[in-house]
């Protein structure tokens, strides 16, 4: 059995989706759960977690729909205002819906450095263990020291690192980012997905080689008790195929026990967003 944890649709605009820049142009086109459902017979994948790719609740409510009409769609990761005034209020109306498994907000995309760390969008984050959902951390490597601070101040919320919080896998440089993320993974309610690493490298040039030094990292820190696969489609597809992807962590993984690959390949990812 296989969940992917990572992936997104969307209905391709060139406002909503500007960061799809000229390099990434193969992806300036629609992606739906009809595209994806081929995508995952081919690869026997069973299940995937949909996360939000805009910030508006109208993203939310759209991927809740998509997960209610489609089986192997197990739960979404979508986008509330965490820092507004009436986040309660739209946590309870949200949290209503057995499809909502977490929430993520683009931190890697705020201006100010300090943004994780600010005292309403913490408020926000610090109801979210009431309502049983995940919060997934979108950083680059170099917001790893406050996203420690941040983590720290809510150790009893369940926190899942995406993309393996960005190192600069293109640059080869694995400090500092290696060293902060083993900080970060002495947090017990911190896992963290093996996905986004091709994208961080040359599209058309990484190896598998460059990022192994990256994964032995992950591997180490985490554990197969803390990790799981995402694939990243559709970005991932600027740079690989999903078959590749999930081929070559299945191979990484081969060293590993059957139980403790099917950790990261299913029972972790239905224990942290508690998939149906």
């Amino acid at each position: 059995m296989i969940i992917d944890t990572h992936h997104h649709f969307w209905n391709y605009n060139p406002v909503d989706f500007d960061w799809i820049d000229d390099e990434m142009a193969s992806i300036r086109k629609s992606f739906l759960p009809q595209n994806l459902k081929t995508v995952l017979s081919e690869a026997d994948v069973q299940g995937v977690v949909s996360v939000q790719a805009r910030q508006c609740l109208e993203e939310t409510d759209w991927l809740l729909k998509m997960a209610e009409e489609h089986d192997f769609i197990k739960g979404i990761v979508g986008w509330l205002p965490l820092a507004a005034e009436n986040v309660k209020e739209l946590l309870e109306h949200y949290s209503g819906n057995p499809w909502l498994k977490g929430v993520r907000h683009v931190v890697q995309g705020e201006p100010d450095p300090a943004f994780i760390l600010g005292k309403d969008f913490n408020c926000g984050i610090s109801q979210l263990k009431n309502y049983g959902l995940v919060y997934d951390i979108l950083i680059l490597e170099h917001q790893l020291p406050n996203t420690i601070r941040f983590v720290d101040q809510h150790p009893e919320q369940q926190f899942v690192v995406d993309h393996i919080a960005k190192p600069k896998i293109k640059k080869n440089e694995t400090e500092p980012w290696a060293r902060n993320l083993k900080e970060l993974a002495r947090r017990d309610n911190v896992s963290c997905k093996i996905s986004g690493m091709v994208t961080e490298a040359e599209y058309k040039r990484w190896t598998r080689e460059q990022l192994q030094p990256y994964l032995d990292v992950v591997m180490e820190v985490f554990g197969p008790s803390r990790l799981m696969y995402g694939s990243d489609w559709p970005v991932c597809l600027v740079a690989t195929s999903y078959s590749v992807w999930l081929n070559l962590v299945k191979d990484v993984l081969s060293d590993l026990s059957p139980d403790e690959q099917e950790q990261i390949f299913y029972q972790n990812a239905v224990k942290a967003y508690q998939l149906g």
